[in-house]
């Protein structure tokens, strides 16, 4: 959820203030992209995951700041609720074996925390949406000690003036409609992040290749059909996401208001686009003033901070987000992909991360781009289409027409990755093991979305009512997670 803030609440002057702050910044940022260098020489990756923590009965553990100062490791940071945490990999290049070492590395990281919280009285478990996640779970104290979360909280009802309202339906009929008085649902939602630094000339080609391949992505990585007890979306993360933080009404949405959780609505020439876009359409939810002159920083040969546009930036929730990052001193460009759920397990998560990272690097290099034969309505569908049916979903795509998404990935953006991952001077070995993941997700029709269906339906057939399932589903998925096999192929009671 982004950086902490120092206040949890800001005047009517902050606000204003801020808002000069944020278009100064932008007007400073347009400069940089005409007259600055930035970091390009070697195209990084980067990788964060949202974690859930849960107690012997599976059920949400609310004890973040307890398993956090057992970890005691700056990677891994609070998240939005008590029962959340982060892991923050460090930037690397992808090329050779770099990510048999991300692997091993992550593996180990994990084991560590895992050994830690279970010292606080908890397990980790990377997971779309917690499972066993109640309504009732939100009726104390929640929300992790951090004057952002509050802030946000707090700005999102008043520009909202009124409850939120969760409306979602799965393909079997169940149904969850209810209202919300804080953002708390939000933080059900735990995702894995990617993040691809390119050049500002580079950025719109990768932008608009990963709206392309987002739709995908989701598909075959769904794992997140259960919430407050319902089988919804196969990725029902997408939705809940979307209107758990939705600040508005119905009348400003009948009036054609974008919501902060944002698809997008065209392709882009330039990064300047999403970031103009955001200050044009947006109202600040958080409203930090820094003592920073951008202008004068910029004229005397340095680098700004521009922590205004990038505070602001943070609470626009585009699916690809573009991220400016000062670095030190020579500033950088990157595509944050924001659509993945976590887990199900580490070599899950970075088949997923090797399937992206493949296609991105192919789609953005073509001489006739995939964008320029797609409309982005029909992007947005594919995008919708995956969230609500996961690997069943079907798909368009250029040339082809519509088909599964399953045959989609199978015969035509494997080898897609496989090329871009091959230029990209990734080793054999790397490319073998995962892409051999993504096929074997793809021939067998198993993601996460369908092995945690399943899974609990068995449970059911043998006697368990709803909750005692998914308590029984989760408890048998943190074992075969901590294994390190991969979805497809885990066993089912």
């Amino acid at each position: 959820m982004g950086k902490e803030v120092a206040a949890q609440s800001y005047s009517r002057e902050e606000r204003q203030r801020y808002r000069e702050k944020v278009r100064q910044n932008l007007d400073v940022f347009e400069r940089m992209l005409k007259e600055r260098a930035f970091d390009e020489d070697v195209p990084l990756t980067g990788l964060e995951i949202e974690l859930n923590l849960i107690d012997d009965e599976q059920q949400p553990a609310f004890v973040n700041k307890e398993v956090l100062r057992a970890i005691a490791d700056p990677e891994y940071q609070t998240e939005l609720a008590q029962f959340n945490i982060e892991l923050n990999v460090a930037p690397r290049p992808l090329p050779g074996d770099a990510a048999l070492q991300l692997e091993e590395d992550l593996r180990t990281s994990l084991n560590r925390a895992e050994g830690k919280a279970r010292e606080a009285g908890a397990r980790i478990i990377p997971i779309g949406i917690l499972p066993t996640i109640r309504p009732e779970h939100f009726a104390g104290e929640w929300i992790s000690a951090n004057n952002r979360y509050t802030a946000l909280n707090d700005s999102i009802f008043v520009a909202r003036g009124e409850d939120i309202v969760l409306d979602i339906e799965g393909p079997t009929g169940e149904q969850l409609h209810t209202f919300a008085a804080s953002i708390a649902p939000e933080s059900a939602c735990t995702s894995v992040q990617l993040h691809l630094q390119v050049g500002p000339g580079q950025f719109a080609d990768h932008w608009n290749a990963a709206q392309v391949i987002s739709a995908p992505q989701i598909a075959l990585a769904a794992n997140s059909p259960f919430f407050f007890g319902r089988r919804l979306h196969a990725e029902t993360r997408i939705a809940l996401f979307s209107q758990a933080t939705d600040t508005r009404p119905i009348e400003l949405k009948n009036q054609g208001v974008r919501p902060r959780v944002f698809f997008g609505e065209r392709w882009i020439t330039s990064i300047f686009d999403l970031f103009e876009e955001n200050v044009r359409y947006f109202p600040a939810l958080l409203a930090e003033t820094s003592e920073e002159d951008p202008v004068a920083v910029l004229d005397a040969g340095g680098t700004p901070q521009l922590s205004e546009l990038n505070l602001h930036n943070g609470t626009v929730y585009r699916w690809n987000r573009p991220i400016y990052d000062p670095g030190d001193g020579r500033p950088h460009v990157r595509v944050e992909n924001r659509v993945l759920p976590a887990g199900p397990s580490i070599i899950d998560t970075l088949a997923n991360a090797a399937f992206y990272y493949g296609c991105v690097r192919t789609l953005a290099a073509e001489d006739r781009p995939i964008w320029t034969r797609m409309s982005f309505p029909a992007a947005q569908a594919n995008f919708e289409a995956a969230a609500r049916d996961g690997l069943g979903s079907r798909l368009y795509w250029p040339g082809l027409g519509e088909l599964g998404a399953d045959e989609l990935v199978l015969r035509h953006l494997i080898p897609l990755a496989r090329r871009g991952l091959e230029d990209w001077g990734v080793s054999d070995r790397v490319i073998s093991r995962y892409l051999g993941v993504i096929e074997g997700r793809c021939t067998s029709g198993v993601n996460g979305a369908v092995w945690q269906t399943e899974c609990v339906r068995r449970l059911e057939e043998g006697g368990l009512d709803r909750a005692e399932a998914l308590a029984g589903m989760t408890g048998l998925y943190t074992e075969h997670m901590h294994r390190n096999d991969p979805v497809h192929t885990w066993p089912l009671p």
